[in-house]
């Protein structure tokens, strides 16, 4: 292990749990607006659980605003995609600037997750892309070296890959943050991030920054 990353793993979970704690302060006012507009627009649950991998393959659930219909796992869990028809007007602003994510902040507190990491996957999640008779998310290769941190918030796939890109190329570049990891590049990463939520960027098929 570096002396990058064991400076990394000293200092990264308490500056995640103060940092989630400032986060929730300063954006409750948002959580009624948001909720409000959720139920205006077709009167169904504000939040939605779901079951995560996090760290060591152990599943939790983390918590988002739903920005899709209430049917729309009637067919199993699946990624999501470009202009999915699945996702609500109200859902469509908020995956472009990340606020569906805010309850997540939660899941960072708790220890769940990370603000900087590897996506935390569904467990049986189907791709939209490719070959429909894929192997197994599990049978993927990097799928259980990701795991060996916690899950993040945002981090360099986020960042830099369209949401719908293959798993295989992700897993590259989860692997790729797993060799460049430091506190200094996750704070790089959170800043880019800020970025791309002011631009409304996050679900666009060209460059996010």
């Amino acid at each position: 292990m570096s002396a990058a990353w064991r400076k990394a793993l000293f200092l990264k979970r308490p500056f995640d749990a103060a940092l989630s704690f400032f986060g929730l302060f300063v954006s409750s006012p948002l959580w009624t607006v948001i909720a409000a507009l959720i139920k205006i627009e077709d009167g169904g649950p504000v939040f939605y659980k779901q079951d995560r991998v996090g760290k060591d393959g152990r599943i939790f659930q983390a918590l988002k605003f739903r920005s899709m219909r209430t049917d729309a796992e009637k067919d199993g869990p699946q990624q999501a995609f470009e202009d999915d028809p699945r996702v609500t007007r109200v859902g469509r602003i908020l995956r472009a600037t990340a606020m569906d994510e805010l309850p997540q902040l939660f899941n960072i507190f708790k220890g769940d997750m990370s603000f900087v990491g590897p996506r935390a996957l569904r467990p049986n999640e189907k791709e939209v892309r490719g070959d429909p008779d894929q192997r197994d998310i599990q049978d993927i290769p990097a799928y259980r070296e990701r795991h060996v941190v916690r899950p993040g918030l945002t981090g360099l796939t986020q960042v830099f890959l369209p949401g719908d890109t293959p798993r295989r190329a992700k897993f590259r570049y989860d692997l790729l943050y797993l060799r460049k990891r430091s506190f200094g590049f996750d704070l790089r990463l959170i800043f880019l991030s800020f970025w791309i939520t002011f631009r409304g960027k996050w679900e666009s098929r060209q460059s996010k920054i």
